[in-house]
């Protein structure tokens, strides 16, 4: 049976069985390279209202795209705190949400309320939602606190003091490790040279006291990586849920090897073609 026949139970299932789910987070607010990404081969796809332009239209083109290939769907809201955002996304259809920016156990509980249908959340119910068409009102709503998959973004200094009472909140099922916010949260840019915070010893405590509390309460841990160096570093400590990148890096980066191949095609030929400067050079 394919992904796409599993249900987000199952999906989790398998990721806190130690089977890994590679995705990518979706900033072009574009639903044709959503949907052409659907079809690529990664287990799912994150849309980034949170750093992308995309309105609910657009949110909800993307989304379709995205269930047209088969991988599971989440949606990065807001925040804690933007009920609208959660649910519009799960109204249009993700079969999840990531959360950014938890500080504390209480914001982690208003997260979870937001997407948890009553009695163990605040969700409101209506219908028809494109999120309802194929199991309907009553199967849909009935099954989605199962299913659902609830994401939590750690990546503050605050987040990581209180990981111990964040990761006990009920209803969580990952905590998404975002390096580069918590490496600034922790005032490790100023610290050290880049990249050296990456692997500061500062940061591995953190990581490992994270990684722990997951570990106590059977919690998935995710994790946003920029390429796939150090995805067999962090799979040997036993995270699996792991983005690599998003769409604009993936242009970027496949477009750099073609400008740098054309560069040494030039200068192979005599000619002194040189590449305009980019984002990455």
């Amino acid at each position: 049976m394919s992904d796409a026949a599993h249900s987000g139970a199952d999906f989790k299932k398998q990721l806190r069985d130690g089977n890994p789910k590679m995705g990518l987070f979706l900033n072009s607010h574009s639903p044709t390279v959503a949907e052409q990404l659907a079809h690529s081969g990664y287990d799912w796809l994150l849309v980034d209202t949170q750093h992308g332009p995309m309105g609910y239209e657009k949110l909800s083109a993307m989304l379709a795209g995205v269930a047209s290939g088969g991988a599971k769907s989440l949606v990065r809201v807001g925040g804690y705190d933007d009920r609208p955002g959660i649910q519009q996304a799960l109204d249009l259809g993700a079969d999840g949400v990531l959360v950014p920016y938890i500080n504390t156990a209480e914001e982690a509980r208003q997260a979870v309320s937001c997407t948890k249908y009553p009695s163990a959340g605040t969700r409101s119910v209506y219908f028809p939602q494109r999120c309802m068409n194929k199991a309907g009102l009553l199967g849909y709503a009935g099954n989605f606190n199962n299913n659902g998959i609830i994401a939590l973004q750690v990546e503050t200094a605050s987040c990581i003091e209180n990981i111990v009472e964040i990761a006990s909140v009920p209803g969580v099922d990952i905590l998404f490790l975002g390096q580069n916010d918590l490496c600034m949260s922790m005032g490790l840019f100023e610290k050290y040279k880049f990249p050296d915070m990456y692997t500061s010893p500062e940061l591995a405590a953190a990581t490992q006291k994270l990684i722990d509390s997951a570990r106590k309460n059977s919690l998935i841990l995710g994790l946003f990586l920029f390429g796939t160096a150090r995805v067999g570093e962090f799979l040997e400590k036993g995270f699996t849920f792991i983005s690599v990148g998003n769409d604009l890096h993936h242009v970027l980066t496949q477009t750099g090897a073609y400008v740098n191949d054309l560069e040494g095609i030039a200068q192979a030929k005599g000619k002194s073609w040189k590449r305009r400067p980019t984002a990455l050079f």
